[in-house]
């Protein structure tokens, strides 16, 4: 099929079979959720094969600024080592194509509109009973019941689950998180469900229809926050950079700006008193347990600011690091990437010429390992037939 890009794709020893080498995925989803869903599965050594529109392709290769030598730097962030094929799914030629592809695959991932996919043909239960194994994942905003005909877009998904809410200045606004973290955590549920679902495959021989939806992979998200909820009757608030659990766990003033610390237990909170020259914090009724600094966060925070005083932002992140406490200077995602660099965790990968880098897969494999990534594909042009397949 000539719409198909056969390039090789490469491996190096390290990772010469990676876990899901074998696999097929075709993939009908768009914009975020559902390709990074299929790209992680590309990463673990999956063959996918992306179905685009003719001429336009995935809403997200228009999306910019910032633009790459090749296209969207948005599309591409979540596109790599996959394969394109533009098809007309209003043509019955190219629907056939499409519908070869999704029985000859052992994964299929859309989030089309509910019910768009059965109109098609290419509903679960009209593919299984041709492709008995096919493991089947749907995305969708709200679910496939009464949820199904609303939008389901990231920052209505935030709003309404309750992310917003609870993300902020506590006399701010409710503020949406800086990435689409709910599509992220979808995405990643996906690619839990699947696997799980290839595995009881390799037992029972069966596929099966998996669902995930933007609403309950925040929720499910939210843990404790939901918890607090479910515990005692009454949403929570906004608390800025503070822990409505822990204390302290949060941002404090230094001479030149702020620092987090995130002191998890008495120990390291001990230690941060000494640092400070405070150590008697550390046996003062109102600071001696986490709960008790909990309820007396004002007092804790006046203390520990008043000792912070005395040292930069830097030196103080210093010091607590080398005492064992948990701290960090409040930096931007160049300082983040450079740090991950220099605590040699290798956090980007190469994709050749015209194309930056980009973040890699966020799992390393002791023996089996990730596909040596490939660029992510041009838009294909449209097959003249369904004889190209």
């Amino acid at each position: 099929m000539s719409e198909l890009d056969d390039s090789p794709r490469p491996t190096t020893a390290l990772d010469a079979t990676p876990p899901l080498e074998g696999i097929k995925v075709t993939d009908f989803s768009r914009v975020l959720a559902g390709p990074l869903a299929t790209m992680m599965l590309a990463d673990l050594g999956a063959e996918v094969v992306k179905i685009e529109r003719p001429g336009t392709g995935d809403d997200t290769r228009q999306w910019g600024p910032p633009w790459t030598p090749r296209g969207s730097a948005y599309f591409e962030s979540v596109n790599r080592s996959k394969r394109s094929v533009a098809l007309d799914l209003k043509n019955p030629s190219h629907l056939e194509i499409a519908r070869q592809l999704a029985l000859e695959a052992d994964v299929v991932v859309e989030n089309f509109t509910t019910g768009t996919m059965d109109r098609l043909g290419l509903g679960y239960e009209q593919l299984a009973a041709e492709n008995p194994g096919l493991i089947y994942c749907s995305i969708t905003g709200f679910g496939s019941g009464a949820g199904a005909r609303m939008a389901g877009y990231d920052f209505l998904v935030q709003a309404v689950g309750g992310l917003m809410s609870i993300t902020g200045a506590a006399d701010g606004e409710p503020t949406k998180v800086g990435v689409a973290l709910v599509d992220v955590l979808t995405g990643k549920d996906a690619v839990i469900a699947v696997l799980a679902a290839l595995q009881e495959r390799h037992r029972s021989g069966r596929g099966q229809l998996v669902e995930v939806s933007l609403l309950t992979s925040l929720l499910g998200s939210l843990v404790n926050q939901t918890s607090s909820y479910l515990t005692t009757g009454r949403s929570p608030g906004r608390m800025g950079n503070a822990h409505p659990s822990i204390a302290p766990y949060e941002s404090l003033r230094c001479t030149d700006g702020s620092i987090a610390i995130a002191c998890g237990n008495d120990g390291q909170f001990a230690r941060l008193a000494a640092q400070i020259g405070r150590p008697e914090l550390a046996t003062d009724p109102r600071f001696a347990s986490n709960p008790a600094r909990v309820a007396h966060r004002a007092e804790l925070v006046a203390e520990l600011e008043a000792g912070l005083a005395g040292d930069t932002a830097s030196g103080w992140v210093r010091r607590l690091t080398a005492a064992g406490v948990p701290a960090g200077e409040v930096g931007d995602i160049g300082s983040a990437i450079e740090l991950a660099e220099q605590l040699g965790l290798n956090p980007t990968v190469h994709l050749g010429p015209d194309h930056p880098r980009q973040v890699r897969h966020p799992i390393s494999f002791s023996r089996s390992g990730i596909r040596t990534p490939s660029p992510p594909p041009d838009l294909a042009q449209p097959p003249s037939s369904a004889r190209e397949h």
